[in-house]
């Protein structure tokens, strides 16, 4: 099917749902495939005969794989049209998945959770860099808002689907379906996603200088702060709420946050392209305040659903305006910059994990509000400094002034 679009450079004025959409879903199946494993345990060790702890290294696998991964696959594809390169990673979680539905052997079942996970780390490398190609520069920032919109819905429903998948269909069939998304989804991005050229071969940005580059750095130091941060409470959201007495209701609390990060979304798509710094400081001091507030009062239902509520206004926002500013940054490198992206955030959720578990060992649950607003607290000001470069004053650069990067 022909996708020829308005402009010389494939750009059109104004948001192509349809294919913006596809990219949301892609981003959804990675985050749905990710944290499946963890409402699909208990199956998953009758069945399998394995402890939880192994059974739990399936999402450890994972994590693994897109760590690893991303930045060598996305250097490895540069030079591929790009829509081959989003196809490969949906074929890959069609293909793992299927392994994972089908075999009974352990080994053969973390090889393929590893492999989903590299086809994961290319994929975050490619949906925002792909959304920002498809329209004018103004409308990046929005249109990256859309790609990114399945990321909390997965984050907020992902363990809650793989519980009652489990329950309804027993968890082979749980990754099955999984697979089925994946092939409707490949059928949905041949039919509206536009393909581009890849990078010349002679013109690759390079990973280094892509890292030095003005403004890439100051970025990814904020990204691990402020994910390390928000990773700490997010993995430990069970014990942090008991406190309030809210211990049996994990699964309302984190559907507070997930939808309270649809609303931050939302937000951050209409002020990322005019106050993207702005927006960036705001939600930085407003999670400060809030892990302030759990110290304060944690012990308060109300202010705890409240904060939650607020936390995750403030989070929803926060990969696509991040997204953007490294994208900006880097210009040309955006590709390679954003797979350096999930390299720092897959280093937060396992720094968090290790992080918040020697927190909960040695200093209990009380300690966490205070390591997070120190961490915060860090990645506010080194968004503070970065005026020139990174999170610069003003409305985003035109697309002249992105392109001459």
């Amino acid at each position: 099917m022909s996708h020829s679009l308005p402009d010389g450079d494939g750009r059109v004025a104004r948001l192509p749902l349809p294919a913006l959409l596809a990219l949301a879903l892609t981003g959804f199946l990675c985050i749905a495939t990710e944290t499946l494993p963890a409402g699909l345990l208990p199956q998953m060790t009758s069945d399998l005969d394995l402890s939880p702890a192994l059974a739990g290294q399936t999402v450890t696998a994972y994590a693994f794989g897109s760590l690893m991964t991303a930045i060598p696959l996305t250097l490895a594809t540069a030079t591929w049209p790009r829509r081959r390169a989003l196809l490969l990673t949906v074929a890959g979680f069609l293909l793992f998945n299927s392994v994972t539905a089908l075999s009974s052997d352990v080994a053969i079942i973390l090889v393929a959770r590893f492999l989903a996970g590299c086809a994961a780390g290319l994929a975050w490398s490619l949906i925002a860099a792909y959304a920002r190609r498809m329209v004018v520069s103004s409308l990046q920032g929005k249109a990256v808002a859309v790609a990114m919109i399945g990321t909390p819905i997965a984050l907020s429903i992902g363990v809650p689907l793989g519980t009652w998948l489990g329950s309804s269909f027993g968890w082979r069939h749980a990754f099955t379906i999984m697979s089925a998304i994946a092939a409707v989804l490949a059928i949905w991005i041949l039919c509206v996603v536009p393909s581009f050229p890849g990078q010349p071969r002679g013109q690759r940005p390079a990973l280094l200088r892509t890292l030095l580059h003005p403004g890439v750095r100051p970025i990814l130091l904020v990204v691990l702060a402020w994910m390390l941060g928000h990773n700490i409470i997010y993995t430990y959201i069970a014990p942090l709420v008991a406190q309030a007495g809210l211990g049996e209701r994990v699964d309302f609390v984190l559907l507070v946050f997930g939808v309270a990060s649809l609303g931050g979304i939302w937000l951050s798509s209409r002020l990322v392209d005019r106050a993207l710094r702005h927006t960036v400081i705001v939600s930085l001091a407003v999670f400060t305040l809030v892990a302030l507030g759990f110290a304060l009062a944690a012990k308060s239902p109300a202010w705890v659903i409240t904060g939650v509520a607020i936390w995750g206004l403030s989070f929803g926002g926060a990969a696509t305006l991040l997204q953007t500013a490294l994208a900006d940054a880097a210009g040309a490198g955006a590709e390679i910059a954003l797979s350096m992206n999930v390299v720092a955030w897959n280093l937060a959720i396992a720094g968090g994990s290790v992080t918040g578990g020697l927190l909960l060992e040695w200093a209990g649950v009380s300690s966490f509000p205070y390591a997070v607003a120190v961490l915060v607290l860090l990645a506010l000001s080194i968004a503070l400094r970065s005026v020139e470069h990174g999170f610069p004053v003003g409305p985003r650069p035109s697309a002249g002034r992105v392109a001459a990067h």
